[in-house]
């Protein structure tokens, strides 16, 4: 006669069901952009905060009780939360990460890939021309199925790994935010050219809106920078178009939306 054996109920701990929770809670906040208001909580503020006085620590002594140089950490600080925030709402990205880049690789969502949100970044962090601080360009496992590209602040005349990693993709617009020294130096890397090219599209103190792409997929899938002819026929780009059509209407007089 065959026997049925039952395996002994486990009890899941309660440290496990904590982390369990909190892992499908965040997986649950990235599945839209931010909301307005995110840069402004009280924990995005502090955050703010924070990250103005690392950026400080990148600078010589000397500098770093300067009104001036405190006012430009303060700026990149709020602008790279808000920004990156503003970025995942005009992207209209509903899961992170991975997740995200499956539904833009299948054509079922446009925008969102790691290095859309290095572009969008970089252009927001240009707004303003800088004494004290510099922005870079920089890349995890460069050439792998597992590139990914963020931005990076770091001050004048210095070098990589010496910054500060921004990386608005991996939590879909809620910004992250890592020494460079404390990265994998065997896996990431500065990435001059791409600086360079972003650098010549997005002057310091230019004038486009948060609504404009770099580069824009045309029809036949390829990417291409958004003022050539070729992309000025995409579907993509008529979507930025009339994404910046709308930004004239919902932030009038206003480059961006934060």
């Amino acid at each position: 006669m065959a026997m049925t054996v039952t395996a002994p109920k486990r009890q899941v701990p309660l440290r496990a069901l904590v982390h369990l929770l909190s892992a499908g809670a965040l997986l649950l906040a990235g599945c839209y952009p931010p909301p307005v208001q995110y840069p402004y909580t009280p924990l995005v503020t502090e955050r703010r905060s924070t990250l103005q006085e690392n950026l400080l620590t990148l600078l010589p002594p000397e500098q770093r009780q300067l009104a001036a140089a405190r006012a430009e950490a303060q700026w990149l600080a709020d602008t790279a939360y808000k920004a990156s925030a503003a970025i995942a709402r005009i992207n209209n990205s509903n899961f992170p990460g991975w997740a995200g880049n499956a539904l833009i690789n299948a054509y079922i969502q446009d925008r969102g890939l790691c290095w859309h949100y290095q572009h969008d970044m970089y252009r927001e962090l240009r707004r303003r021309e800088l004494r004290f601080f510099r922005i870079g360009c920089c890349v995890r496992d460069h050439t792998k199925l597992s590139e990914h590209n963020c931005v990076y602040i770091a001050a004048a005349g210095r070098h990589w790994p010496e910054a500060w990693v921004l990386d608005a993709w991996m939590w879909n617009g809620r910004l992250k935010v890592d020494p460079a020294v404390e990265l994998d130096a065997d896996e990431w890397g500065d990435l001059p050219e791409i600086c360079d090219m972003l650098c010549m599209a997005y002057p310091a103190g230019h004038t486009y809106p948060v609504e404009h792409w770099f580069s824009v997929r045309c029809d036949d899938g390829r990417y291409m920078i958004s003022s050539s002819n070729k992309a000025r026929q995409s579907a993509q780009y008529r979507r930025m178009y009339e994404n910046i059509q709308q930004g004239h209407k919902d932030h009038p007089g206003s480059l961006t939306n934060y």
